[in-house]
Parts: C-alpha cells; sequence; structure tokens
C-alpha cells in the first residue's frame, strides 16, 4: 500500500479519535450547530418551520416571514434561535437530589449525570425562542380547538393547563425523544403522556431526516436513540434500561444514581410518591419536596403512599 494511503488512514483515525460527547450544554449547542443543523437551515426550526441563518457560536437568526410567523408577545426571542430541550430540563432535573438543593444553577455546578442530561443532543433541536419560552416545561398534549397564536405555525399553548401541542410533522420525533430520555435516564412518566406520545409514535413514523440526525448524534455521542432506529420499543409501563447512568460515566460522583430513586414527598399533603410507578412524582413542587430513602422512612414520618400509584 501507499504512503499517501497510510497517510490518510493515520488522519482519519486522528480526526474520529478527536471527536468526544459534548461535555456541557454550550458544548453541545455549538456540536449541534456544527455537525448536525449545519445544512438544515432551510429546513426551518423544530415547533414551527422556519427558515434560520447561525450567528455567533450557537445563536441564530430567524426569518419568520418565511412560515408566517406572527409574533406572539416577545419580538426579541421571536426572532432568534434557541436550542430547545424537547424533554424540559426541569423534568429530568428534578430527578436529581441537586434540584432540590439549588436547582438547575446548582445542578450544572455540582452534579456530572445532570451535565450529561443536559448536553445530551438527542434532546436538542433548534427553536424559535418566543416559541421555546412559551413551551416552558409544559406537557405535551392535544387540543380540540384550532389556534393561530402564532400565525401559520401550528404549535399550541394552553396557558391556564400548562399543556402545548406541536405540529403533527414532529410528534413523533418528540415521542421518540421522550422515550430516550426517559429510558437511559430512568425517569418516571405518567400514564397518560405514555399512551399518548405511544399514539404519536405509531401515527407519525420515522422520517428521513430523523434518522440522519440520529445517525450524525450518534458520532458526535457515542451511541444512537434506539427508539428512532427500532431498536427499542416503548409499551406503557415500559421498564427503563438506565443506560445513562451506568458507571462509564466517569467519576464516583457521576454515578451515585441513589438520587434518581429517593422517595419524594409533598409537606402539605404528606403523601409520598414512589420514582416508578407514580404519575405525581415530577409534579411535587421544590418548595413542598422532602425525600426519604425507604418507603418506612417515609410512614414514620407520617406520610401515606399517593392513592394513584400503580
Amino acid at each position: 500500500m501507499s504512503k499517501r494511503f497510510f497517510l490518510a488512514l493515520f488522519a482519519l483515525f486522528i480526526t474520529s479519535s478527536t471527536i468526544a460527547a459534548p461535555n456541557n450544554f454550550s458544548h453541545a449547542k455549538v456540536l449541534a450547530k456544527e455537525h448536525v443543523y449545519f445544512d438544515q437551515t432551510e429546513e426551518g426550526t423544530f415547533y414551527c418551520g422556519c427558515s434560520y441563518t447561525f450567528m455567533g457560536k450557537s445563536g441564530g437568526r430567524v426569518d419568520l416571514d418565511s412560515c408566517g410567523y406572527d409574533v406572539r408577545k416577545n419580538q426579541n426571542r421571536a426572532q432568534r434561535i434557541e436550542w430547545e430541550h424537547i424533554v424540559p430540563a426541569s423534568n429530568f432535573g428534578r430527578a436529581r437530589q441537586c434540584w432540590q438543593e439549588g436547582g438547575r444553577k446548582h445542578c450544572v455546578k455540582n452534579d456530572p449525570v445532570f451535565a450529561v442530561m443536559e448536553a445530551d443532543m438527542h434532546n436538542l433541536t433548534p427553536s424559535i425562542g418566543e416559541v421555546n419560552g412559551d413551551r416552558s416545561n409544559y406537557n405535551f398534549s392535544q387540543f380540540n380547538a384550532s389556534s393561530n397564536q402564532y400565525g401559520q405555525c401550528d404549535f399550541k399553548v394552553d396557558f391556564k393547563r400548562r399543556q402545548a401541542e406541536p405540529r403533527d410533522e414532529v410528534k413523533g420525533q418528540v415521542a421518540r425523544t421522550y422515550f430516550y430520555m426517559f429510558d437511559r435516564y430512568n425517569l418516571s412518566m405518567s400514564s397518560q403522556q405514555q399512551r399518548l406520545l405511544v399514539a404519536w409514535d405509531r401515527q407519525y413514523p420515522v422520517s428521513k431526516w430523523e434518522l440522519e440526525r440520529n445517525r450524525r448524534i450518534a458520532k458526535q455521542m457515542g451511541h444512537d436513540n434506539p427508539f428512532v432506529t427500532g431498536k427499542a420499543v416503548w409499551h406503557v409501563g415500559h421498564k427503563n434500561s438506565g443506560a445513562g447512568l451506568k458507571p462509564a460515566l466517569g467519576t464516583k460522583d457521576s454515578v451515585d444514581t441513589e438520587s434518581t430513586h429517593h422517595i419524594r414527598g409533598n409537606k402539605n399533603s404528606k403523601v409520598y410518591h414512589l420514582p416508578t410507578g407514580c404519575p405525581s412524582y415530577g409534579r411535587v413542587s421544590l418548595k413542598n419536596s422532602v425525600e426519604f430513602a425507604s418507603e418506612q422512612e417515609a410512614k414514620e414520618a407520617g406520610y401515606r403512599k399517593a392513592g394513584n400509584c400503580s
């Protein structure tokens, strides 16, 4: 074989070996821009399909006219690209002890596992800032009434019920992202949310772009989303793999998964919830939350098990 061949092979090895999974949210956004969405700006933002132009390290400017978007309230955020966590950071953050001790900022500084969750590129997508803000951490749902809150952008928000509904084109991807995050990081999903997302998964199959997106992200992250490739299928009552909480994460602190299994009590109602099988586990507010190492400990403290636990 020629010397040129070996030099090319060596260069390929060096290039591929230097690619590493993102170690924080900022890094993940840059990698997503440079290696996943670099040629997708004309295909548009996730929830609205508006074309955009990347600017700076990871941000961008949105062409609102390209999708008939009407600003609802916040002109500045409507014009810029923000990176949406399809599964909100608060949803997976509440499963960590650090969240109870100081919220997101505290988790970023003190919990390597949270940092991995926050930087997981399978859960990131470019979104119009205003839509990202309005969606907040609301659960996804399905509304009977039509909505023109954002002009021709078919994204709906029910602020009173704290629910949101994405356009049909991305409902399948939303479902498979939820399956991935909840399975990989051993999160608890209500039966109601499971049933809705299972229906979306079946009704809106994997697209060519979703497969390509998965391939590009897997190249950066080192693993794919098995619910996109078909290696895994979610059924109501799914048993989580917890693959993202395995010792491969590195430090002693990063593999301490006990905090994801604490029993959560509500100081006001004196009711406790289990991390699996209890739909309201993730709904206990931070100010009312207290955690126990076992059911017995909760009972001795005067708490009773939630009635909606399976």
